[in-house]
């Protein structure tokens, strides 16, 4: 007689999953699977050096590009049902026309990986993040988890993240991923979603093999995780994947990790901060953090009807990154690409003026870190950063009368002050008071379409 054993619990399936996906070849790390332990791992220094970072926005959704957020237009077309979004599908597609059609139509035959990379290195960025996947759930990589809804399947039939992560490493740029855990419409998911997210079926078949296999195969530099905000950190196995990404995996001493890692974490756990899109914090934060802003005001993907207003000129870029330097943060520049790979000339106009204009003045911004003050009032708007024994005053604008005041350095015997743009050139100053302050004899403008100068003062406290 043959005593048939009891089949395993689906429950017990997926966590015994979970910890496969999670079991390093090293054993037991130096981080433990809690947030206590894992917040207590020191930033690579690489990240706070670095500054600038260029967000890429690129999917199926690049392909309808339409209305804001275009990269939600799966989502405001069939579940909020937006009256633009589909009235826009009434009268341009048939009425049988499904969302996973505009897949074949995402051919990318523009997308030159070599000529991407070559703009990021023009705009001085240190390091490029990627959508890897978004919340539609099409990868940009051929992922076997994703059979059919992916780059190598289906539209392009190329792997995009690998072919930029080749360019980008040619050209010494930092890796960065985006990833969605979640998805709008898939199927696993909403059964998770549906049991009050006690079943992880969808962690276990998607979200971590995902991570996992892009950690291994393109070792990032960054992972921008996103799509975490519907289940807490115990559903998605947050700290058990960072503590195998801090101890174990291939980049476990150069990776960075951002803060979306589950209901609740924004702000509170993970690596550096973003806290919310567009952050912008009325006071110098505690914690290293991160900026991410679209030079399309209306959107992170193409839009086909982006308005020439809508978009961001370089002088509010330099204004708006020279603000988040000052007040310890990095900045995260975002583009939307089109569908066929090519990226919209004004955007690349944008780049390569934030590049042009950190090649005069890149040593007010890399590697800086935050002064005793950020700004001052002036005639001018005023921003400071300081670097080993160096103080930078950036102006957003030139000052209209001579001399200019600089009330808040203190001087000494050893004060001298020159403009980046002329660097073996001493400017000629007056103290304010006996301690405090410079009167500058500003020298002839020179010319910035960034519409920002740079002062750098040595000598001052």
């Amino acid at each position: 007689m043959v005593t048939m054993l009891p089949s395993p619990r689906p429950t017990c399936i997926v966590l015994f999953l979970i910890s496969v996906l999670l079991i390093g070849p090293g054993g037991a790390g130096h981080y433990e699977p809690n947030w206590n332990s894992l917040d207590a791992r020191p930033l690579p220094g690489w990240y706070d050096e670095g500054k600038i970072g260029i967000f890429v926005h690129w999917g199926v959704f690049s392909v309808p590009g339409y209305s804001q957020f275009s990269e939600w237009f799966w989502y405001w077309w069939k579940h909020d049902q937006r009256a633009d979004v589909v009235q826009f599908m009434k009268r341009n597609y048939p009425p049988d026309f499904k969302y996973a059609d505009f897949a074949n139509k995402f051919h990318a035959e523009f997308f030159d990986p070599n000529e991407w990379a070559d703009i990021f290195k023009a705009s001085g960025a240190r390091y490029i993040v990627f959508t890897s996947k978004h919340h539609e759930g099409f990868t940009n990589w051929p992922s076997e988890t994703s059979w059919n809804w992916n780059s190598m399947d289906v539209g392009p039939h190329r792997d995009l993240v690998g072919e930029l992560a080749a360019a980008l490493k040619k050209r010494s740029l930092r890796l960065g991923l985006y990833h969605s855990m979640y998805e709008w419409f898939n199927p696993l998911y909403l059964s998770d979603k549906a049991s009050g997210f006690k079943t992880q079926h969808f962690v276990a078949m998607k979200t971590l093999p995902e991570l996992r296999f892009l950690v291994e195969t393109y070792r990032p530099d960054l992972i921008w995780s996103d799509g975490d905000w519907e289940a807490p950190d115990t559903y998605w196995n947050s700290t058990q994947f960072l503590a195998w990404l801090y101890n174990d995996s291939p980049v476990k001493d150069e990776v960075v990790t951002n803060d979306r890692w589950g209901l609740g974490c924004y702000c509170k756990h993970g690596g550096y901060y973003n806290c919310a899109d567009r952050y912008s914090p009325s006071k110098l934060p505690d914690h290293k953090w991160e900026k991410c802003q679209s030079i399309d005001s209306r959107s992170w993907g193409y839009r086909r009807d982006m308005k020439f207003i809508e978009v961001m000129d370089l002088p509010s870029i330099i204004k708006d990154m020279v603000a988040v330097v000052a007040m310890g943060g990095n900045y995260l520049l975002n583009i939307g690409p089109m569908a066929d790979g090519m990226i919209a000339p004004v955007f690349e106009e944008r780049l390569r003026g934030l590049g042009a204009w950190l090649q005069i003045n890149g040593d007010a911004i890399y590697s800086t870190t935050f002064w005793r003050n950020q700004t001052e009032n002036n005639t001018v708007e005023v921003w400071y950063t300081t670097k080993n024994s160096t103080v930078y005053a950036i102006l957003l604008g030139w000052p209209s009368n001579q001399p200019f005041h600089l009330t808040t350095p203190k001087i000494s015997a050893t004060t001298s002050v020159t403009l980046l743009d002329y660097p073996d050139m001493r400017l000629k100053w007056k103290p304010l008071t006996p301690t405090d302050g410079l009167m500058i004899l500003m020298p002839l403008m020179p010319p910035s379409h960034g519409n920002a100068w740079t002062l750098k003062l040595e000598g001052v406290a």
